[in-house]
């Protein structure tokens, strides 16, 4: 049976229409789907994501912990601040990619959250313990705990603002991610007794509920990948394209550092992450074989019809036809290899017509 989230009979409250996703039930839309899109990219829009597994690692040394097993600078994370990191082998295959949020420094105590994705709290929660050795960290698995949300839009800072400025809210932890909608973007954590309530208020102040299908309309656009559907245990982390968002080469030793840095003094990698478009407007279905002159050059990843581009889906392509604009041909028929994101050459507050 799918696992419910903490936010469960709000959204359904609000007439949310349920899909299973990595073992849990969440809102797919709430009856206008398109309304939704077009609301996210001009207003402001909230989504659960409490399928998200949230790791908790607390210590005097937690900082220089997970400085050693991730892939960013840790060390240099502000208080407050978020990035993106992988963990990975010694071979640098992604064992995970997530989220590190600095709450706070008290003393010599400091306290992350690691945003783990998709049902994936359980498996870095592990990892990370089978790597505690000696060092002064508490971890512990807080996703039961949380109810956890995504506010979206280029109107989601306002809103935000007048929320927090509430102190009856000060529950609330929100953290400024980087934008992996293509619209400026927060990630939000409660308390899970109190999800319902921060739902209604900031629906309240002009959010509107949104579902998983507009969440992954908009992830694809903006080229954002997922662990569970974009990566696995097998891939290279520099070909998953993060590289400037959640990988540091000016950093001491960290676990599957050196082949990080032999790719980046090689200069490129064998795969690499991009968009691809179907000229057909039928959707590519995960793992399709793209072919070059009929040999397979790519295997399809993500994919969505977009109301602004239509089948769109995210690809991994071999080195040497990964280039913007070059023809491939699939099962379904002939794409088009695009650069990420999608919307690159149309404004961020663009909506469908």
């Amino acid at each position: 049976m799918a696992q419910r989230s903490p936010l469960h009979d709000i959204t359904s409250q609000a007439g949310a229409i349920f899909a299973e996703v990595c073992g849990w039930e969440l809102p797919a839309h709430f009856g206008d789907a398109g309304a939704e899109y077009t609301a996210a990219l001009s207003q402001a829009v909230l989504f659960d994501r409490s399928h998200h597994g949230l790791v908790e690692a607390a210590g005097k040394e937690a900082r220089i912990f997970l400085h050693n097993l991730s892939t960013n600078h840790i060390k240099e994370l502000p208080e407050h601040g978020s990035c993106e990191a992988f963990f990975a082998t010694v071979k640098a295959k992604a064992i995970a990619y997530v989220l590190i949020h600095h709450l706070k420094t008290e003393g010599k105590h400091e306290l992350f959250w690691i945003d783990a994705g998709p049902a994936q709290g359980e498996k870095v929660f592990k990892h990370l313990d089978r790597h505690l050795i000696s060092e002064q960290v508490e971890l512990a698995d807080r996703t039961a705990e949380c109810a956890q949300l995504h506010l979206a839009g280029p109107g989601a800072a306002l809103l935000l603002a007048k929320v927090q400025g509430d102190a009856s809210y000060r529950y609330l932890h929100s953290f400024r991610v980087q934008d992996p909608l293509g619209v400026p973007g927060f990630d939000l954590v409660v308390p899970a007794a109190r999800g319902a309530e921060i739902w209604e208020r900031l629906l309240a102040e002009g959010s509107r509920p949104a579902g998983t299908q507009v969440y992954d309309w908009l992830r694809v656009e903006a080229g954002t990948p997922i662990y569970g559907r974009d990566i696995d245990e097998e891939r290279f982390v520099v070909e998953v394209g993060r590289g400037e968002r959640a990988i540091s080469y000016h950093k001491g030793c960290y676990l599957g550092q050196e082949p990080i840095v032999m790719a980046r003094d090689r200069g490129h990698v064998n795969r690499k992450l991009m968009g691809v478009t179907s000229a057909t407007g039928v959707p590519l279905a995960k793992d399709t074989k793209l072919l070059r002159d009929g040999n397979e050059v790519g295997q399809v990843m993500s994919s969505v019809v977009s109301p602004r581009f239509g089948a769109i889906a995210l690809a991994y392509l071999r080195r040497g036809s990964d280039a913007p604009g070059l023809e491939l041909t699939a099962e379904q028929g002939p794409v088009t290899v695009t650069a990420l994101p999608f919307g690159a050459a149309v404004t961020s507050s663009a909506a469908p017509s």
